[in-house]
């Protein structure tokens, strides 16, 4: 149903560097490129992230309440996912660790942006 999301930059040459390095570790790559936005999937069929300047000119603001997941299929790459995102100058917002009862499996942080991830899975 999700085709792509995209977060706001004020710095695009340094939001593609961290998401180059992120999203590399569960195989994304770019796929499209603009003058304002570039965006990332791991293949023509999986949703994409984007990263971008706003349209209206105005600066890049943080979503109060909005937060981006990325599916992967084990532990491990949640692991590793919030290792790299703090190792690239993210801000942790939660470790890696089990979340409730139903086996989901998540770590929480930010981008150079401020804006709010999580890499989960379900085990």
């Amino acid at each position: 149903m999700i085709g792509y999301v995209t977060l706001g930059t004020n710095d695009l040459p340094r939001a593609a560097a961290f998401y180059d390095s992120l999203l590399a570790l569960v195989g994304a790559k770019r796929f499209m490129e603009m003058d304002r936005s570039i965006a990332w999937s791991a293949g023509p069929t999986s949703p994409g992230l984007s990263v971008g300047k706003p349209f209206d000119g105005k600066p890049a603001t943080v979503g109060n309440g909005v937060m981006v997941a990325l599916a992967v299929d084990k532990k491990e790459k949640v692991d590793a996912l919030y290792k790299k995102a703090l190792q690239l100058g993210g801000k942790d917002e939660g470790p890696p660790g089990p979340r409730g009862t139903s086996g989901f499996y998540a770590a929480y942080f930010r981008d150079l942006d401020g804006n709010k991830l999580s890499a989960f899975c379900m085990t």
